[in-house]
């Protein structure tokens, strides 16, 4: 056990006095962002996907675009677009709302596939290629997006490309009795997010996500997450990538990190794997049940 000063305790805390009753959604996405990965949020409107995404931005002190994602829109509305400048006489950037630390791309099963694979270069590489020129993006780099349940209207699924370049896929469900009670009779969540000051920079993240990438893990450990990953490839054809298992190590890692810990336990790779595994399994475009699938692969697989 190691004693490390807990800025990011602080952080979770916070952001679970606005997001209330979701404190495993919270950790999630936190321990998501500390492994550089990005984050999908699936659920119905009005349950809180765009307040967790502010919250996050605001407390972790992060530059924050919000990107509006709708059937007529184009790649260049993203990236950006070169304009011609008649003083000048040579076209100039104008550079897009990718350019952040932090992007919210709200309903993003409402843009077309052509445009949802504007992002797949900025979220793998942390750079985009316009016109032929390659641009670096801000670091760190967080993409957060939401999607409405594929039976609405209006939504394209997202290719398996663009599911596979998000280390999680979470839902945040309905509140509590509870929860909803005191979202009720409290003050309004965007006034109440309005007067939070940010509780760490983008130095200190940095910094943490540096940390998260050294906790130590077993050869043991090592080898029961690759006999999960390999029960899936067993199952279908369609299994794990490699890059789902780098994926759900790092996570693993994150939570262990934010449980306050400098190695990794089956219970950590065990608390990670309904968010990292269950958007990668499946037929594309089901709906797909993260704790059941997870459930599933756990007890499928013992621990050695």
């Amino acid at each position: 056990m190691v004693s490390h000063p807990s800025p990011l305790a602080t952080v979770l805390a916070a952001a679970s006095r606005i997001v209330l009753g979701k404190e495993r959604q919270i950790r999630l996405a936190l321990a998501c962002l500390l492994a550089r990965g990005h984050l999908l949020i699936e659920d119905l409107p009005g349950v809180g996907k765009t307040t967790l995404a502010h919250t996050l931005a605001r407390l972790i002190g992060l530059d924050f675009q919000r990107i509006q994602f709708t059937s007529d829109m184009l790649p260049a509305d993203i990236l950006g677009i070169s304009v011609f400048d008649r003083e000048t006489g040579v076209f100039r950037f104008h550079p897009g709302p990718i350019f952040t630390q932090v992007v919210l791309a709200d309903e993003i099963n409402r843009a077309t596939p052509k445009t949802q694979s504007a992002l797949l270069e900025a979220m793998e590489e942390r750079q985009v290629t316009v016109e032929g020129e390659t641009r670096p993006l801000p670091q760190p780099f967080f993409v957060i997006a939401t999607q409405n349940p594929s039976h609405q209207l209006g939504t394209f699924p997202l290719p398996e490309s663009q599911l596979d370049r998000f280390l999680m896929k979470i839902a945040l469900g309905y509140p509590d009795r509870a929860a909803e009670r005191a979202l009720l009779e409290g003050a309004d969540r965007r006034e109440l997010l309005a007067k939070t000051a940010p509780l760490l920079s983008a130095e200190t993240l940095l910094a943490e996500q540096r940390r998260v990438a050294s906790v130590h893990v077993a050869p043991a450990l090592l080898d029961y997450l690759q006999a999960l990953v390999g029960h899936t490839r067993n199952l279908s054809p369609t299994g794990l990538s490699p890059r789902a298992a780098l994926g759900l190590l790092a996570a693993a890692r994150a939570w262990a990190w934010l449980a306050g810990r400098d190695h990794v336990l089956p219970e950590d790779v065990q608390a990670v794997l309904p968010a990292v595994v269950a958007h990668r399994l499946g037929t594309p475009g089901e709906p797909r049940d993260a704790d059941v699938s997870g459930r599933a692969l756990i007890e499928a697989v013992p621990i050695p």
